[in-house]
C-alpha cells in the first residue's frame, strides 16, 4: 500500500482537505481519514475537560482536607480553582454537548484527581500537616453544580 498524503504531512492533508471542501470537490476528498479526524478532535475535547476537571477537583480537595494550610499555600490553591474552574466553563460554553458528558467527565476525573492531592499534599513541608489517605473521600463529594459555581471553593 502506497503511502498517502496523509501519512506524508499531516498539516498539508489538513490544507488540502479543507481547500476540497470549500471548492465542494466531494468527489476527492479522503473519507476514511476525515472522519478519523474528527473523531478524534471529539475525543480532544472530552480529554481537554477531564484535564481540567482533574485539576480543578484535586485543588477543591486540597482546599477541603488541608483547610489548615498556610494562607499562601491556600491562595495558590485558590488560584488554580478560579482558572481551571474557567477552562472548565470554557469548554461547555465552546462545546455545550459536553454538558451531556459532565456526569461521566467527572466520575473519570476524579479517581486522578484524589490521587494527585494525596501526592501533593504528602509533599508538604514546614510543619504542614499530611493528611491520611483515608480523609480524601473514594466518591467524588462535590456536586455537579458546585463544582461550576463560581463561588465555591470545597470548604
Amino acid at each position: 500500500m502506497s503511502e498517502t498524503l496523509y501519512d506524508r504531512d499531516l498539516q498539508l492533508w489538513i490544507e488540502q482537505t479543507i481547500h476540497q471542501l470549500q471548492n465542494h470537490q466531494f468527489e476527492s476528498l479522503d473519507i476514511d481519514h476525515l472522519i478519523e479526524e474528527l473523531v478524534d478532535l471529539g475525543k480532544s475535547e472530552r480529554n481537554t475537560l477531564r484535564s481540567n476537571l482533574k485539576i480543578l477537583l484535586a485543588h477543591l480537595l486540597k482546599l477541603k482536607i488541608q483547610h489548615d494550610v498556610p494562607d499562601l499555600m491556600q491562595a495558590s490553591w485558590y488560584s488554580s480553582v478560579v482558572e481551571h474552574r474557567q477552562r472548565v466553563l470554557d469548554n461547555l460554553a465552546d462545546a455545550p454537548s459536553l454538558k451531556s458528558f459532565l456526569v461521566e467527565a467527572v466520575e473519570k476525573a476524579y479517581p486522578d484527581a484524589r490521587k494527585l492531592a494525596i501526592k501533593e499534599g504528602k509533599l508538604a513541608k514546614f510543619g504542614v500537616r499530611v493528611p491520611e489517605e483515608s480523609e480524601y473521600p473514594f466518591r467524588c463529594p462535590f456536586a455537579i453544580e458546585e463544582i461550576l459555581d463560581e463561588d465555591f471553593y470545597g470548604t
